[in-house]
């Protein structure tokens, strides 16, 4: 769905992304908030959410629709075509005059937030941000003609216009656009029949990447004693050859992982295929990524060093050299749409973005982010404690959890929520009760004969429950103080999901709604 805020005079126009799983009263924030005056969905289910609020959009003019035919006749809805059609009698010399007006430092588009930690912002990306960024991140990596991109993160989102789009506007190339379903469980069989040349990945899409490889692995013979199955020593070998031409990616020379920090086993294991995971770091108010790793310049979990033309610092470090991080360039936003002091809360004087994410350098420059400042989780005790080493460390001891959230703000002892890995309904995108096939072995190992969440839930598992209690004593036991040990978990009933609302369209974590939405089971958990 993409809304179009036009803008006179001379009717230039800005687009505006709504992501497709938002309610109809987010789509209205947004259409709001930009003072849409056309709004274009793709079909007819995409159609009935602005219905539900057309009456409270004053700006808006026409809806339309670009896929299918109307279900139904109104006043100002049109078709793709017929829309089209109200500007044949517009002349070229009014178009020309349209595009020679635009300059280089007004806006080009507005992309809104994902809303992970609060309220959807409009940040506005003028020309020079756009083609400075895509021109100087290209000219990096070395991006040439007729490179190849899989589409497939929702093209409101930044890191998916700049792949998808301008980096093969700027440098001539083709983008495929993966079936809806690539979220849900499709990514493999697109990436396959596309075999794309460059590839961002968010961190859960290499997650079911690598469980796609460990099978291809298995079936080829790949010594199963191994802890990871493919051996950097054999990355030149016909086995990994077999496994990266069944996963799509036999000529890809870019792999890029951004959005979320990815795990460092994740990163070894794409490492044994001699396929070295790129992080890159970057905010929608920084057009994207700005730290970047490359094959030259690259250190295991870090995100690498700023891109040519920016600049990083660390604010205020503390004795661990951990503080927030600061970028300065010219591709930093304008701001916020009409919303200036949001925008003078993260853009100071000197025009660097305070990014609310914490970081440090290592010796070399290499920058490591390590959380983010609302996430820190701050004990009654006034014990300061990052939430993400603890949780990835449960999930590694732990292969069967999908999620772990710690808990503990102002309370008086850390607790975890946990979620097992489940099926995806392919439709909906929401979680199943099922548990995956992987988490079913798993649990046969230990004696558990439960297949769904609810069995394991419900009966409290002992087999199950003991290896949690286990995993996290381990965890628990590298703790470097008391505080930072957790006390007390829980399994819910369903692991985390877009439609669910407990993940971001990229798959982001949304801490705040998920504190929200179990607060009640939060609460069982500090009863005495």
């Amino acid at each position: 769905m993409v809304a179009l805020y036009l803008q006179c005079p001379l009717e230039s126009g800005l687009a505006v992304g709504i992501y497709t799983t938002n309610s109809a009263e987010a789509c209205q924030y947004v259409a709001e908030n930009c003072e849409a005056n056309i709004l274009v969905v793709e079909g007819h289910t995409q159609l009935l959410k602005i219905l539900q609020i057309q009456d409270r959009l004053p700006h808006l003019k026409a809806i339309v629709q670009y896929c299918g035919e109307l279900q139904m006749r109104k006043p100002n809805l049109y078709t793709w075509e017929e829309f089209m059609h109200l500007g044949e009698d517009i002349s070229d010399f009014k178009l020309d005059d349209i595009i020679s007006s635009l300059k280089v430092n007004q806006c080009c588009t507005i992309v809104y937030t994902s809303g992970t930690t609060g309220p959807a912002k409009g940040a506005m990306l003028s020309h020079d941000n756009v083609t400075w960024t895509a021109k100087t991140f290209g000219k990096h990596f070395g991006v040439q003609e007729k490179e190849v991109i899989l589409s497939y993160l929702p093209l409101n989102h930044v890191g998916g216009q700049l792949y998808d789009i301008w980096l093969p506007m700027c440098f001539g190339g083709t983008t495929y656009f993966a079936n809806p379903g690539a979220l849900k469980g499709s990514m493999i069989h697109n990436l396959k029949e596309v075999r794309p040349t460059i590839f961002l990945g968010v961190p859960r899409i290499w997650e079911k990447i690598q469980e796609a490889a460990e099978v291809l692995a298995s079936c080829s013979s790949v010594n199963d004693n191994c802890s990871n199955p493919c051996l950097s020593s054999l990355a030149d070998s016909s086995i990994l050859k077999t496994i990266k031409a069944g996963l799509g990616l036999d000529r890809c020379t870019l792999w890029h992982s951004g959005a979320a920090p990815v795990k460092k086993e994740t990163l070894e294991y794409f490492m044994g295929l001699n396929l070295y995971l790129m992080n890159v770091y970057g905010l929608t108010e920084s057009v994207g990524p700005w730290v970047v790793s490359t094959q030259s310049n690259f250190r295991i979990t870090s995100c690498g060093k700023a891109i040519p033309g920016c600049k990083t610092k660390i604010h205020m470090p503390d004795k661990d050299g951990v503080g927030e991080i600061f970028c300065w360039g010219r591709n930093i936003f304008m701001g916020y749409l009409n919303m200036e002091e949001k925008t003078t809360d993260v853009l100071d004087e000197d025009g660097w973005l305070h990014s609310g994410d914490l970081g440090r350098f290592d010796e070399d420059g290499f920058l490591y982010v390590t959380g983010r400042l609302k996430d820190i989780v701050v004990t009654s005790g006034g014990e300061n404690i990052p939430p993400i080493p603890i949780e990835n460390s449960v999930k590694k001891e732990l292969p069967i959890i999908s999620n772990a959230i710690l808990v503990g703000d102002q309370r008086k002892f850390l607790s975890m929520l946990l979620t097992l890995k489940c099926t995806v309904d392919a439709d909906t995108g929401e979680s199943q009760d099922y548990l995956t096939e992987e988490v079913i072995q798993f649990c046969q190992q230990l004696g558990s004969g439960a297949t769904r969440v609810s069995e394991v839930v419900s009966k409290k598992d002992p087999a199950i429950y003991d290896a949690i209690h286990k995993a996290i004593e381990r965890v628990n036991q590298k703790a470097v103080s008391n505080a930072q040990k957790v006390q007390k978990w829980t399994i819910l009933n369903k692991d985390f999901s877009i439609a669910g609302g407990e993940l971001g369209p990229t798959l982001k974590l949304k801490r705040s709604v998920i504190l929200a939405m179990y607060e009640e089971c939060i609460d069982e958990l500090y009863k005495v």
